[in-house]
């Protein structure tokens, strides 16, 4: 069987621009529920996550969940969706202790972010998103569909 992926890409002009390119990126990704995002410090992963929750209808604060690892917030439609911060983690155990796969294997929209620091528990259906930031400050987000 062959598989042909196709590079998907989203461009983020600015803050102002946030909101329609996360409604553009959940089109996108359609039934994908595990999405990590590969990016370097300060490129924008919560920030575009919280646009994520807003196009979503999440009404709770969104916020990094750096110390805690991981937030749950509720969406319009009455799903939970978890927000992943594993920028902490130094043991592949401390990702696992707190239910990862319980959380992975929900079914429900879980957004990752730092997930280099666990690349290696990831399922192999997770997307993986890749942060750009460009000479003019946008973002472009990229990943293989």
């Amino acid at each position: 069987m062959y598989l042909c992926t196709m590079k998907q890409k989203v461009d983020i002009k600015g803050l102002g621009d946030l909101e329609r390119a996360a409604a553009e990126f959940l089109e996108k990704i359609g039934d994908n529920t595990l999405v990590a995002f590969f990016a370097p410090m300060g490129s924008g992963k919560t920030t575009f996550t919280t646009a994520i929750c807003k196009v979503l209808g999440v009404t709770d604060p969104v916020g990094s969940p750096t110390f805690a690892i991981v937030n749950e917030y509720m969406r319009a439609d009455g799903d939970p969706m978890y927000h992943f911060d594993f920028y902490r983690i130094n043991k592949l155990a401390e990702a696992v202790e707190i239910g990862l796969y319980d959380y992975l294997d929900s079914g429900c929209l879980c957004i990752m972010e730092w997930p280099e620091n666990i690349e290696e528990l990831l399922p192999e259906e997770t997307l993986k998103v890749y942060f750009t930031i460009n000479a003019d400050q946008s973002r472009t987000l990229t990943w293989e569909a």
